[in-house]
């Protein structure tokens, strides 16, 4: 069966963004994009939300992308891409394709197909939904030193305890520290 890990990263008070979706916050220098080409090579189909799919969208098959880095747009617009939402009906960024509807039982089928594994970017929505449906294997969490005292939290709402066996630690020069996970 399929893995499907999540990748985020958040304030250190728990935020994936602020309360108008800003994320200039995070602190992605030369060690935090090195790990990024490294997780990029995996070949994962990348999963995403829809806010946080119109954003990705938005950036990694631009010019500027391409010029300020080259390796990561590469990997983000070559990867195959999913994106669950009710409304949005056009997916322009190439290798997406748009779930809708029964987003748990959808998941669920293509884990147990032969391919590629998951990896859910941001979508703190879905990442909840997929939380609570037991469908993650793995959480990866970078925490960027910073508060900025309101945003939407990583796991808004969810609605029973997560007990996650702490499975590796990175410290990155910048302070970031990324937090691997299992259930």
């Amino acid at each position: 069966m399929k893995k499907l890990s999540v990748f985020n990263f958040i304030t250190l008070d728990g935020y994936l963004n602020d309360p108008d979706g800003d994320i200039s916050w995070h602190r992605h220098g030369p060690e935090e994009n090195q790990y990024a080409v490294k997780s990029l090579q995996s070949g994962n189909t990348l999963l995403f939300g829809r806010k946080t799919y119109e954003m990705m969208a938005s950036y990694w098959p631009t010019p500027i992308a391409v010029q300020n880095d080259p390796v990561v747009a590469a990997g983000m617009n070559r990867a195959e891409k999913i994106v669950f939402s009710k409304t949005l009906k056009n997916a322009s960024w190439e290798n997406t394709r748009i779930i809708g509807d029964n987003v748990v039982e959808e998941i669920r089928r293509l884990k147990g197909l032969p391919g590629n594994n998951f990896t859910l970017l941001g979508s703190g929505t879905i990442l909840t939904l997929f939380a609570e449906n037991g469908l993650i294997d793995e959480y990866q969490i970078m925490i960027d030193p910073v508060a900025i005292g309101l945003g939407t939290f990583l796991f808004h709402n969810i609605r029973q305890p997560l007990n996650l066996k702490l499975t590796d630690v990175k410290t990155f020069k910048s302070g970031v520290v990324l937090l691997s996970y299992i259930i």
